[in-house]
């Protein structure tokens, strides 16, 4: 790619160190994550080390940076003016306290905190919602993107509520005189953290990110696909989180179908894209290449398996022994493929874009290091796959130790690609990017007060 596609308004962004702050934190959540998850394999982990390990990958690494990616490019694609700078730091600072308090609770079975830190990380996904929700209300009209974020924002509402009160009720029993059971709740809650919040933002996200860097648009067939998308995906999620909420089977399996469908739909409007691209390959689409297999095969495996008990807890992320394809074949191949374009596009707006025409400066693709990325992938990929197979063939001890080290090495060696990618080019260094206006190096090193990037 050779530089910045012609639509988008890269002048409404905030300040590069807003959305950075949140990927680089995200990484080390993530990094954190797999090696919780390590050692959850060994049997070196203390506490509810499987609660711990998902919710720093999901509320952490996922969450954490789709709440960066919504805050640059609401305003970037959408024209519009971000409604609060120091509400999307304050977000971050809410949600990461509130998780590191809760995964440590968790942890060392001080379960009578959760309630606490699950409150802070209430406030700051609510702090982000929002936020987001004033900048979008500026926009005149809504396209597919800014309807499926506008949907997200939504369920983060409620699974994050969900979240408080299943938190409350370990120690604090609120469902004893009810219709819903914490069963119930803790379904609930998952399936509207993995297929409300997140699959509807990536959905959302790569309708943007998939033509704009294949140098296609949607035609024929697509029309059809994304409508059945739009309308199934959320309803689907709606009624397969309130048929798990209330143990109604017949409502789950209809909503599980949709769903299901929908990602079928998805798929092949992805799969169409990158092979209509007009443009060369980059680490981004070889990365979305690999979404399109893990996502259908999913969706294949679990529609039998939704269709004769949704409301089983074996089967909540799909069929059983296919969490991994969704859950880091494809929504993280999405997450790794859309930060190699997101950190350095960023960095080269602010660091190169005025260069333009004055003097030679590197193009987007140029920042980061090929080589790693491609030793990354491999990783990627080759740990994916070892425990994809592990989950199938039973093997699950050792192959989930393999493939956790080579997604774990994976891992350290994006994020060392992407270190670099700041340290060689940003204008600021990576306690500035972290820390912002209280980093020691803030106003010696750029001259700014720390109002105008913080």
């Amino acid at each position: 790619m050779a530089g910045i596609p012609g639509s988008i308004e890269t002048d409404q962004q905030p300040p590069m160190t807003v959305p950075l702050r949140h990927f680089v934190i995200a990484l080390a959540l993530l990094l954190a994550g797999a090696l919780v998850g390590l050692g959850t394999v060994e049997g070196l982990v203390p506490g509810l080390a499987t609660l711990a390990h998902v919710h720093l990958l999901l509320a952490g690494w996922i969450c954490v940076t789709i709440m960066g990616a919504m805050t640059q490019f609401v305003p970037v694609w959408s024209g519009v003016v971000l409604h609060s700078r120091r509400l999307a730091s304050l977000q971050l600072v809410l949600v990461v306290v509130g998780l590191v308090g809760f995964v440590g609770s968790l942890l060392f079975s001080a379960l009578t905190l959760l309630p606490l830190f699950g409150g802070l990380m209430f406030a700051g996904f609510g702090v982000f919602v929002y936020n987001i929700a004033r900048t979008m209300a500026t926009i005149e009209s809504y396209d597919v993107t800014e309807r499926h974020f506008l949907l997200a924002l939504g369920f983060f509402l409620v699974l994050t509520t969900l979240g408080v009160l299943l938190a409350t009720d370990l120690t604090r029993p609120l469902f004893a005189d009810v219709a819903i059971t914490h069963h119930g709740v803790l379904q609930a809650h998952a399936t509207i953290a993995v297929f409300g919040a997140v699959l509807t933002t990536v959905y959302g996200a790569l309708y943007q990110l998939g033509t704009m860097f294949t140098q296609t648009d949607l035609h024929g067939i697509d029309h059809n696909l994304k409508s059945l998308e739009e309308w199934g995906h959320p309803i689907g999620v709606v009624l397969l989180a309130g048929g798990r909420l209330f143990d109604v089977a017949s409502v789950a399996r209809i909503g599980g179908g949709l769903v299901v469908l929908a990602a079928l739909s998805f798929s092949v409007i992805l799969a169409r894209r990158l092979y209509e691209m007009q443009i060369d390959w980059t680490p981004m689409h070889t990365r979305y290449t690999v979404v399109v297999p893990m996502l259908s095969a999913w969706a294949v495996l679990t529609l039998p398996a939704w269709l004769a008990d949704p409301t089983d807890y074996a089967t909540l992320l799909g069929a059983s022994g296919t969490a991994h394809l969704l859950t880091v074949g494809a929504i993280g191949f999405v997450v790794f493929g859309t930060l190699y374009h997101i950190i350095p596009f960023i960095i080269w707006v602010h660091r190169y874009s005025d260069l333009l025409g004055i003097e030679d400066v590197p193009m987007i693709d140029d920042l980061y290091d090929d080589r790693l990325a491609t030793a990354d992938g491999v990783l990627l990929v080759s740990g994916t796959a070892v425990l994809v197979g592990s989950d199938f063939i039973g093997t699950i001890p050792v192959g989930q130790a393999l493939g956790g080290v080579l997604i774990t090495l994976g891992i350290v060696t994006f994020g060392w690609n992407m270190f670099l990618v700041i340290h060689r080019h940003s204008p600021y260094t990576i306690d500035q990017v972290i820390l912002g206006s209280v980093s020691p190096r803030r106003l010696t090193a750029t001259g700014d007060t720390p109002s105008k990037e913080s």
